[in-house]
């Protein structure tokens, strides 16, 4: 007897990014799977399959983050029950896309007794049964480590790289927030032929989201300074960042992320601020209260589905950004 093995690629997404699962499901023209999430009455998750994965290539889309039902710890709990849920349903390989992958900002020890839950995430996917790790501009890039299987670290940057060019202005120049960004900055200033400066900063010891900007490096006197970074949570480093380019003579401020958190005072934060624009992605929805007209999202739906379809088709994902993405 002979066997024909036929790939089957098969797409489910937790509640907390459901209409970013719909999104790539329409750029790779397959349906999105039927996960059937409920509760209990206590709160506990239920996750049952509505169609057989039994052999198929499953890939589980959730960020990690809060939503109009649930928290960060909701979403990561849901999405290793839906591992767990395919592994015992006999899925042949299981990868989690994580487009904002939780607790990343915990990856070493700052100061003793504090825990590395990025690590710890990763060994929960693992046991969970996850074969493989996709996500969106990690916090850094060591986090790939952490995990014991194939990781594809994606980026948002192409999208961003695109928004970015049709200011058509000369006079722009990329802005790292702090030295850790530097070497991302300096990728979009070779892809937009645009100069650099970074910020340098200090943070409130001791003190979580107190950020002081000290002074720039580099000159912005009369530029268009476009502000590079991973993330915005609470809008502190953006905002003081921001400040001090229009003390130092900057003509505009704009803003460019992967994930527009926007935690607490961020929105009140950014309406004040000295910024024209801030344009981020949807790795992290933007539920109705936070949309102000500073803010323009863009889609990673088309980046996620080629990367996506790359792992299906076993061929190379790095490829797909020209080898960008593992700088």
């Amino acid at each position: 007897m002979q066997l024909l093995n036929h790939k089957k690629l098969h797409v489910v997404a937790g509640r907390a990014t459901t209409q970013l699962a719909t999104d790539i499901c329409h750029e790779l023209g397959v349906s999105l799977g039927h996960a059937n999430i409920a509760e209990f009455a206590n709160g506990e998750i239920h996750v049952r399959y509505g169609e057989s994965i039994r052999g198929a290539d499953v890939f589980i889309v959730q960020s990690h983050t809060s939503w109009e039902d649930g928290s960060i710890n909701d979403a990561l709990m849901e999405h290793l029950i839906l591992v767990d849920a395919a592994k015992r349903a006999s899925a042949k390989r299981i990868t989690v896309v994580a487009p904002f992958y939780g607790y990343a900002r915990q990856d070493r020890k700052a100061s003793g007794r504090e825990p590395i839950t990025a690590r710890l995430v990763a060994d929960l996917f693992r046991r969970a049964g996850a074969n493989r790790l996709v996500s969106v501009d990690l916090h850094s890039g060591q986090i790939q480590g952490f995990f014991d299987g194939p990781v594809d670290h994606l980026t948002a940057m192409p999208v961003l790289i695109d928004y970015l060019s049709e200011l058509d202005d000369d006079n722009m120049v990329i802005v790292s927030p702090d030295a850790g960004r530097v070497k991302v900055a300096e990728r979009y200033t070779s892809l937009l032929h645009a100069d650099l400066a970074i910020v340098h900063k200090r943070r409130a010891k001791d003190q979580k989201n107190m950020v002081e900007a000290k002074e720039i490096v580099g000159e912005v006197k009369g530029r268009s300074c476009v502000l590079i970074d991973d993330m915005i949570d609470t809008g502190g480093t953006i905002v003081a960042a921001a400040e001090l380019l229009i003390e130092q003579g900057a003509e505009r401020v704009i803003v460019a992320t992967t994930h527009g958190v926007f935690s607490g005072p961020a929105i009140d934060r950014l309406k004040n601020a000295a910024i024209e624009t801030v344009v981020c992605t949807d790795t992290v929805p933007l539920p109705a209260e936070k949309q102000i007209d500073k803010i323009k999202v863009i889609s990673v739906a088309p980046i996620i589905a080629r990367a996506i379809s790359a792992v299906f088709e076993d061929t190379s994902v790095s490829e797909i950004f020209g080898g960008n993405n593992l700088a």
